[in-house]
């Protein structure tokens, strides 16, 4: 990874992890298609234990179900890359990490998987904060798999920023 892209990442978790230090609120993370890279990103920032407990992956359907208690019938209803199912990881990794707010992935990151109504770089991002609610939000990324996982978490640390700072 090139050393700006790496800079957009960590200014990205170091403002987040100031304004959780600041409010003593921890996060957790609910992850899909970023595979753990948000929890990596929170974490490269010193003290972050102080805000950050753990993340749960969930790559596959089933362990959105087992592990987050997603209902099976949103994903048969809506497909994992929707806006429901990532409110559903939000919600459900707060449940079971005992976090103040969340941040959950799902996506197609590529280069295969995509469709017409869901082509490659298709991500749903969800915030949420037992305070503030919940905020959702479609993206179409551009680039390689790579690309739009790391879009994918800088995109994710800015939009709990942009919650906890609404209100």
């Amino acid at each position: 990874m090139d050393i700006e892209k790496e800079k957009d990442i960590l200014s990205s978790s170091q403002r987040l992890g100031s304004l959780l230090k600041d409010r003593g609120l921890v996060v957790g993370t609910a992850e899909s298609c970023t595979g753990g890279w948000l929890g990596q990103a929170i974490t490269m920032v010193p003290g972050s234990s102080a805000w950050y407990h753990s993340g749960i992956i969930t790559y596959s359907n089933l362990s959105k179900i087992k592990q987050l208690g997603v209902d099976p019938d949103l994903i048969d209803q809506y497909g994992a890359v929707s806006e429901m199912v990532v409110k559903s990881m939000a919600t459900g990794v707060m449940a079971n990490v005992r976090s103040d707010c969340a941040i959950a992935t799902t996506g197609i990151a590529g280069p295969g998987g995509g469709t017409n109504n869901k082509p490659v770089g298709t991500v749903w991002i969800g915030a949420c904060d037992k305070i503030y609610g919940i905020k959702t939000k479609r993206f179409l990324f551009l680039g390689d798999r790579n690309a739009v996982r790391r879009q994918t978490v800088v995109k994710g640390l800015q939009l709990l920023e942009c919650l906890l700072l609404s209100k």
